[in-house]
């Protein structure tokens, strides 16, 4: 069974920074696209930023200059650097990784951004 193992939920305080990470169980890691989602309450869920196999990185438009994404190939192990966060980040995050037609969701971890 291929595993996407999500940590560093939790809560976080306005204007604060944060790491989350996602561990993936598949042999070939650097063969996927490593991708982060969040769904607000209430709100659909949307892109976050993500990494191709080679290390190309997109974000979202109202992403760039907080968040931070990165791989760490021989960890099999995707990252996403929060900062200056804001109440309006709270969501719950997914992790995915895509390739060709295959993709593999994480469960979500819940990040409370809150005094």
């Amino acid at each position: 069974q291929v595993q996407l193992v999500v940590s560093g939920g939790g809560l976080v305080q306005p204007g604060g920074s944060h790491k989350l990470s996602c561990t993936v169980s598949v042999t070939i890691f650097n063969r996927y696209q490593m991708e982060w989602y969040r769904q607000p309450p209430g709100k659909e869920r949307e892109l976050v930023a993500y990494i191709t196999s080679g290390g190309s990185t997109v974000y979202a438009a109202s992403m760039p200059g907080r968040f931070t994404i990165s791989r760490d190939n021989a960890k099999n192990t995707v990252y996403l650097q929060m900062s200056s966060l804001k109440p309006e980040d709270t969501a719950v995050y997914f992790c995915k990784a895509a390739r060709s037609e295959i993709n593999y969701w994480s469960q979500g971890t819940l990040v409370t951004v809150s005094s």
